[in-house]
């Protein structure tokens, strides 16, 4: 299996370099492959970000606050898992913004199966409820991975049918924090016969923002998702549409005009979503992508060693002025901003780097970037 173990001071530097200042997942893996290791790059950060423009020090995690998440966690009998390691799932590592660091609890080896995101109404119908609970019943018992999030709704439902077979619930909070309240019940049963995990501090407690990346780690978890129930606009479409910009199957469960909880599914439909109605058409669907390899392994990526691409830090002040002159208020794509720049990838990775530890790029999904507006 690819990846290796981390020893625990490498696991406290990765603690440091993800809570620190302005280091989200892309700029984390970025910041690893240009120095090799976490602790070169914690030494390189207040560097990068004074020429990004910073014009304070930019705050670094303090080690012994690491110290103490990693030792809390343990407590806990939670596994915190880097990214390059064995454990970590697979399929989510070919993510761009892959969690570099993610808490478990519960059958970690249930994280490697094939896997399918199923996620709805949380006012499902109880019809709804019924089929979500059947299909992925039937799933787990074929070894598929039901992922959801836990909430009300089709999620219960889905975890419910699955609980025998195989699901994992993905937290919005810490891997520690039941939400809603109501389900402490079935967040135990899956904690013990299934898996839990989360990209949250521990005692997180979930708000708003934390939905939508909550979801992208359902899509990623997953080889497709299908949506059974969902409201125009819902949190279930915005996992839809991450799936597709995963390149991952979106599968959706038609359902009445005369239903508002059937128009984000029938709209899925009639973009081009699979219609599923059994968990025979969930495996249909499935089959071609099953059989095919994995992509490369990210996981094989720090191996250790800086990047040796990036030119000198005196050779940089071009580039800088030309992705300044690109960049604006309106996202665009990296590869757009690298092939009009004309300037290696590496250089102009560099810069982004540099302007986002400074608190003036701002990363959009698709790997997308624009300006943060001056105060």
């Amino acid at each position: 299996m690819a990846g290796r173990q981390l020893s625990r001071q490498e696991r406290i530097d990765w603690l440091r370099l993800l809570r620190s200042e302005n280091v989200g997942p892309v700029t984390f893996h970025q910041l690893l492959r240009r120095f090799g290791e976490a602790a070169a790059a914690l030494e390189a950060l207040p560097g990068l970000a004074a020429r990004g423009g910073l014009s304070r020090k930019i705050r670094i995690c303090p080690a012994a606050d690491a110290e103490r998440e990693l030792d809390a966690a343990e407590s806990a009998g939670v596994r915190v898992l880097a990214s390059c390691e064995p454990d970590y799932p697979a399929l989510l590592s070919q993510l761009d913004d892959a969690p570099p660091l993610l808490s478990a609890l519960g059958h970690l080896s249930l994280l490697q199966r094939p896997g399918v995101g199923v996620v709805g109404a949380r006012n499902a119908s109880a019809n709804g409820r019924r089929l979500a609970s059947q299909i992925c019943r039937e799933l787990a018992a074929r070894q598929i991975l039901v992922v959801s999030g836990l909430a009300r709704g089709i999620d219960a439902a889905a975890h419910q049918g699955a609980l025998e077979g195989g699901t994992a619930a993905v937290m919005a909070g810490g891997v520690d924090v039941v939400y809603p309240p109501e389900h402490e019940q079935l967040y135990r049963e899956i904690a013990e016969r299934g898996a839990v995990v989360s990209e949250m501090p521990l005692a997180t407690e979930p708000q708003a923002r934390h939905f939508p990346r909550r979801n992208r780690l359902i899509s990623g978890l997953s080889h497709g998702v299908l949506v059974v129930e969902a409201a125009p606009k819902s949190g279930s479409l915005i996992t839809a549409r991450l799936a597709g910009d995963h390149g991952r199957e979106v599968m959706a469960v038609p359902g009445s005009p005369l239903d508002p909880r059937a128009r984000g599914c029938n709209d899925l439909l009639r973009q081009g979503a699979s219609l599923v109605e059994s968990a025979e058409d969930v495996l249909e669907v499935l089959a071609p992508i099953l059989r095919q390899p994995l992509k490369e392994d990210r996981r094989d990526g720090y191996a250790g060693g800086a990047d040796a691409g990036i030119p000198p830090d005196s050779e940089l002040s071009e580039v800088r002025e030309s992705v300044l002159e690109l960049l604006g208020a309106v996202p665009v794509p990296v590869d757009e901003v690298i092939r009009q720049c004309q300037f290696s990838a590496p250089a102009v990775l560099t810069v982004l780097l540099e302007l986002e530890l400074a608190s003036r790029l701002e990363r959009h999904p698709g790997n997308r970037v624009s300006l943060v507006a001056e105060a």
